[in-house]
C-alpha cells in the first residue's frame, strides 16, 4: 500500500481519492472494490472511488494511450529477439509481468489469492 489508513484518516473531510490500481489490490489501505452501480464509499470522511478497469469508461482515449505504450515495446521486442529477452533487459516491464509461461510471478497476487508463485528472475534464468 502506498497510502496508509493513518494518512487517509489525516486527510481533510470531503477529500476524494481514486484508486486507479484497485485492479491489482489497490494503493490505499482503506480501499475496497466497488462497481459502477455503487462506485463510492466514505471512510474517515474521505470519498473513495475504487471501480476496476477505469479505462473502459473512455475506450478511445485508452486505446491511444495503450497504443503509445505498446507500439515501442513491440518494436523493441523485435529488435532484441523476443519477449523473454526484452523483460531481461527492461526492469520496468519486468515489474509488470504477473504471468510467465503459465506461472504466477507476483508474490502479492499469490498471497492475496493463495496461489503458488515462482520468482520471475529464476524463470528467466532458464532462457
Amino acid at each position: 500500500m502506498v497510502v496508509t489508513e493513518e494518512m487517509v484518516r489525516d486527510m481533510k473531510s470531503g477529500s476524494v481519492i481514486v484508486d486507479v490500481s484497485i485492479d491489482r489490490g489497490g494503493c490505499f489501505e482503506t480501499s475496497r472494490l466497488t462497481n459502477l452501480s455503487d462506485p463510492v464509499f466514505k471512510k474517515f470522511g474521505v470519498v473513495h472511488y475504487c471501480v476496476p478497469n477505469i479505462a473502459s469508461r473512455v475506450p478511445r482515449t485508452a486505446t491511444y494511450a495503450l497504443t503509445n505504450i505498446f507500439t515501442p515495446l513491440l518494436l523493441s521486442m523485435g529488435d532484441v529477439g523476443g519477449f523473454e529477452e526484452l523483460i531481461k533487459r527492461d526492469l520496468g516491464l519486468r515489474h509488470g509481468v504477473y504471468l510467465f509461461n503459465g506461472a504466477l510471478t507476483s508474490e502479492v497476487l499469490s498471497e492475496a489469492f493463495r496461489l503458488p508463485y515462482k520468482d520471475l528472475d529464476f524463470l528467466l534464468a532458464s532462457f
